[in-house]
């Protein structure tokens, strides 16, 4: 009886490689505090280049990134809009209302893709008694919608009509790798339309710990400012800056072969006709599951499939979430997608 459990819960289940732990055991380190750690140094100079942009600011983790950006782009009272399903507005803990005193503007997209005509109606009158429109954020691959890529060329014209009216354009780009190696635009092409963006090394390249957000040389200090408010200045950080800087030079080309896994395990699991994929949409490392015609909860199904050794999340009320990482074989992932459409009925 075969008893292995096949994780695809998320990409950020993924563990540091053998080399990558050498990295990391052999990394300079310094105080990050005081600027003076040369890996963390090293990291933020690899990133802005990458990105293009003139500066970087290495954190623990994407929220904080996210935070960070909105908290040095906005003022107590503005306002901020975002996609229904957003990470920012779903998985945050409220954090803009918290940290930064601003209020989210949600808009529903199509699979998590906001069009430019959308915004114009969501921005606010310059009248003193409304909030400022001061930010919009984007996101890229998509999480909830199941990894979708926001097409560069719409992205272009919300970067236009936003910056015609003075508003700042942020991208939550946990998954911008993906994005990048699915399509073959770089990374800093996309990155060009935005004031800032983050980026994720904990996910889908297998970094333990961190994200950066770039931006301006003004904007990153302020942000540094602003880290160190909220805890998030470290020591000798060098240690697992380094699991990221190796993870940027050995795991971003590898990420097609997620892709190619989650499209695998979508299409064996979308032979059972109870489950609904739109195979159309999975177009990175992500799966999402349409289990409404099961008549089963996501609760149900999970412990289901618990039993059966494989781990899924829920990706909401009526669906269910795959993710491919490093971590999983192509072996594991057809094991899974047999057992996922074989035992789930109506």
């Amino acid at each position: 009886m075969n008893t292995e459990i096949i994780d695809l819960r998320s990409d950020t289940i993924t563990r540091p490689t053998d080399a990558m732990r050498q990295a990391m055991a052999q990394a300079p380190v310094g105080d990050d505090v005081f600027a003076e750690d040369p890996t963390v140094n090293l990291l933020q100079r690899r990133v802005a280049e990458l990105l293009g942009k003139p500066a970087a600011l290495y954190v623990p983790s994407g929220v904080m990134s996210n935070q960070l950006a909105i908290k040095a782009h906005t003022q107590p009272g503005d306002e901020v809009i975002v996609e229904k399903d957003s990470h920012i507005f779903n998985y945050e803990t409220a954090a803009p209302s918290i940290l930064s005193s601003v209020q989210l503007h949600v808009l529903s997209g199509q699979h998590g893709i906001l069009r430019a005509e959308q915004l114009a109606p969501a921005v606010r009158p310059f009248e003193y008694y409304m909030p400022r429109t001061a930010l919009v954020c984007l996101e890229n691959t998509h999480n909830r919608a199941g990894g979708t890529i926001y097409p560069i060329e719409e992205i272009r014209r919300i970067r236009d009509f936003a910056k015609a009216l003075g508003i700042r354009l942020h991208l939550d780009g946990a998954r911008l790798w993906n994005a990048s190696v699915a399509t073959g635009i770089a990374p800093r092409e996309y990155a060009e339309c935005f004031d800032t963006v983050s980026v994720c090394f904990s996910k889908g390249l297998g970094a333990p710990v961190g994200s950066a957000l770039v931006g301006t040389e003004e904007l990153i200090q302020r942000a540094r400012r602003f880290r160190k408010i909220l805890g998030g200045g470290m020591r000798q950080a060098g240690i697992i800056a380094a699991g990221a800087l190796y993870a940027l030079e050995h795991h971003i080309d590898r990420l097609k072969e997620d892709h190619e896994k989650a499209r695998l395990f979508a299409e064996r699991v979308a032979n059972n006709p109870v489950l609904g994929i739109d195979l159309k949409n999975v177009q990175t490392n992500i799966v999402v599951i349409d289990i409404a015609q099961t008549g089963k909860s996501t609760g149900e199904l999970l412990d289901l499939l618990r039993a059966n050794n494989v781990l899924l999340t829920d990706a909401n009320y009526t669906s269910l979430r795959a993710v491919t990482h490093l971590d999983v074989t192509t072996e594991q992932v057809v094991r899974a997608a047999e057992i996922v459409a074989n035992s789930i009925r109506s």
